[in-house]
């Protein structure tokens, strides 16, 4: 199968049997924005680093990310996820709640005056009850804390449908947009069969 194929920029681009795609929206923000007070009923929240463990963080991962289809970290070989884990310019915590792991926040600042929130999701357990405003909130203090002049998020069209909407109330700006072409997980594996089942298999 070839690797590359030719996008219609004007009409429908059919994919070979075995991919996926998704519309991938970047947004950045230049300043901090004004702060926003957590909602209420949330102290029982907390972050708690996860450091260098490998199986804890790909079960958050896994946990959150296969209704959205997050596979980037599970189609990497384990040293290439411990090398990210051990490089200081990377923070990775899981949001704690009720004696449990029920999110994961992952900032990139391996670019230099840059920030990237590269991961930020939380258990369907706990949504609908601001915990993703406190999330964004530590986010927004922990990556301002760093001598940065850029923070910055992509999402998709496989995220939550919220997720756009939510990046803009929390003070992102779109600057661009990308298509993203890809093998299907499911196929290789990685994930299971029946994940993401609005998205179904084609092989």
């Amino acid at each position: 199968m070839s690797d590359s194929i030719s996008i219609s920029l004007t009409g429908i681009t059919d994919l070979p049997p075995g991919k996926i795609a998704a519309i991938v929206t970047s947004l950045e923000m230049f300043a901090p924005p004004a702060k926003r007070a957590d909602p209420p009923g949330l102290s029982g929240f907390s972050l708690e680093p996860i450091g260098r463990d490998v199986a804890r963080y790909l079960a958050i991962y896994r946990v959150l990310g296969e209704r959205w289809m997050w596979f980037s970290r599970l189609v990497k070989p384990v040293v290439e996820i411990e090398a990210i884990l051990a490089d200081p310019a990377v923070e990775f915590f899981a949001v704690r709640a009720d004696g449990r792991d029920v999110g994961l926040l992952e900032l990139d600042f391996r670019v230099a005056g840059e920030g990237e929130l590269s991961f930020f999701g939380l258990d369907e357990a706990v949504l609908g009850c601001g915990a993703g405003r406190w999330l964004m909130n530590r986010a927004l203090e922990r990556a301002w804390a760093q001598p940065i002049s850029r923070f910055w998020v992509h999402t998709c069209t496989l995220d939550h449908q919220s997720a756009l909407e939510f990046y803009q109330r929390s003070g992102f700006t779109v600057f661009k947009r990308s298509v993203e072409v890809d093998d299907d997980p499911r196929l290789a594996g990685h994930m299971p069969r029946d994940s993401v089942p609005h998205h179904p298999v084609i092989e």
